[in-house]
């Protein structure tokens, strides 16, 4: 069986946080030179960024890509809208989702496949309700002292 090689360059755990991930994907980005120069350094922030469906086509919006300092003029913006790479399958079963109230497609992580080639991961998610996350947080403390416990009985 062959094992995957892959360098995650970030994970958006707010993500995880906020939103009950419902299906994932994988898309390719179309970036800049100094784009993958600077996903190379890691220097990424998927905090607040989404992606938005528009004339059939997939767009992530407010990820921050910090500029690479050995770039000089030929610098990119670093908030500009990136084009995402889907099968016309996976846009239209998206589209459909979106279109639904509450659905949401959320970037999860960005990473280089075994290729080098830079990657994103996204997800179809519905955004939890402020009880349900402190549900989750609940259910996380009483593992972890079931954990704890465990441990220290050994």
């Amino acid at each position: 069986m062959k094992q995957k090689s892959e360098k995650i360059v970030t994970v958006n755990r707010k993500a995880f946080h906020d939103y009950e991930i419902i299906e994932k994907f994988e898309a390719g980005l179309i970036l800049t030179g100094s784009e993958v120069k600077s996903l190379r350094d890691n220097r990424v922030n998927l905090k607040d960024a989404f992606v938005d469906l528009k004339n059939g086509e997939a767009f992530l919006i407010s990820a921050h890509i910090s500029p690479y300092p050995n770039a000089n003029i030929f610098n990119h913006e670093p908030e500009r809208i990136r084009k995402l790479l889907l099968n016309y399958g996976e846009l239209r079963k998206l589209d459909k989702k979106i279109k639904a109230k509450g659905f949401t497609i959320v970037p999860l992580k960005i990473y280089f496949n075994e290729k080098g080639r830079a990657k994103i991961e996204i997800a179809l998610a519905k955004g939890k309700r402020l009880y349900e996350k402190r549900q989750a947080i609940r259910e996380k403390d009483i593992k972890r002292e079931m954990d704890r416990e465990i441990k220290n009985k050994r």
